[in-house]
């Protein structure tokens, strides 16, 4: 498999954890960075272990035909136009969460990667985690056979202790409850129902306690999902909370149940009245160096290699979960249920 030359854009804290996991996987290697504020060559090589060139002008780096991988780290703001732009300059693109901020803006990054044939690759890293890896499987297994019901739900509170607490807080910078954060835990849900989402109701209320009251938008979410085969789902979304980080999953089938990191089925040698561990690492940091980073973009190098899709986590995922988002979060607004329907 060759090495890929990568770009990242934009140098702050998702940047850190995702030059290490590209520098330390087998498909790429980070030789550029742009960042809008002036970087240390000499310090970037004295952190990261290997030559990285620093440009003070996308466009320039777009134009550098050695690099032939984007990874979009920067402000969720920008990543609308840094992708379309990527796109059209023909770079392969990893795309940190949340994808895009507005509906319109969708369209436009979906169209653009489409009109180039550029890969494409969205960080939802939950996906490529040793708990869902280990649920998917499971669940394709059939030992519990057909779900019927699930929830995910996502618990970390981001105060002022969390490094992006200050544009967070802003409608601009995070956008709603899902957009932010709970994104992980519908992607999962979506993820582990399969199947297509009809419609969604979702509430909304915030904290009173004063860090959290600075958010512009509500900051505790409960989303209601219907699906088309007349199966249902529920996604809350809680960055408010004052309590250690927590990936809350329940999935019931017609054979047994999911509970976080255990399970139960309706097998000879189970007992129902019980939980049997599975052993499964859990999801139970918010830390970007502690996320699944690697394994994800080991198998978009191995997806570009072989001239694949990418897995799991490529475009066509990335869209179904951000329609589901902004039907919730049109939800919200307009307090009534949205039909999937009218968001595309």
């Amino acid at each position: 498999m060759k090495t890929f030359s990568v770009g990242i854009i934009g140098y702050g804290w998702a940047a850190s954890a995702h030059i290490a996991a590209i520098n330390q996987g087998t498909g790429g290697r980070v030789t550029a960075v742009y960042s809008s504020r002036p970087l240390n060559a000499a310090e970037l090589l004295r952190q990261h272990g290997s030559p990285i060139k620093v440009y003070r002008e996308l466009d320039a780096m777009l134009a550098d035909p050695e690099i032939e991988v984007v990874s979009i780290t920067g402000y969720p703001w920008d990543h609308a136009a840094q992708a379309i732009a990527a796109a059209r300059a023909g770079k392969h693109i990893i795309l940190e969460k949340p994808m895009v901020l507005e509906l319109a803006d969708l369209r436009r990054v979906e169209s653009a990667v489409r009109a180039a044939g550029v890969g494409f690759c969205l960080c939802f890293e939950c996906r490529w985690s040793e708990m869902f890896l280990g649920i998917k499987a499971m669940l394709d297994s059939g030992r519990c056979g057909r779900v019927h019901y699930g929830e995910v739900d996502y618990y970390h509170g981001s105060g002022p202790w969390y490094g992006q607490y200050r544009w967070n807080i802003t409608r601009r910078g995070g956008g709603s409850s899902l957009l932010s954060a709970g994104c992980h835990a519908l992607d999962a849900l979506l993820l582990c129902m399969g199947g297509e989402v009809e419609e969604v109701m979702t509430y909304a209320t915030q904290s009173s306690h004063p860090v959290f009251q600075k958010y512009e938008y509500p900051t505790t979410s409960v989303t209601l999902l219907k699906f088309k085969d007349g199966r249902v789902g529920k996604c809350a979304s809680v960055i408010d909370c004052h309590q250690p980080y927590y990936f809350h999953t329940h999935l019931v089938g017609s054979e047994g149940s999911i509970l976080d990191q255990k399970y139960a089925v309706n097998s000879p040698g189970y007992d129902r009245s019980s939980w049997t561990e599975t052993g499964l690492h859990p999801i139970d940091s918010g830390d970007v160096a502690d996320h699944p980073y690697r394994t994800q973009f080991d198998a978009f190098f191995a997806a570009l290699s072989g001239g694949r899709t990418m897995p799991l986590t490529g475009l066509a995922e990335a869209v179904a979960t951000h329609e589901v988002i902004f039907a919730a979060d049109r939800s919200i607004a307009e307090n009534r249920p949205v039909k999937i329907a009218e968001v595309r």
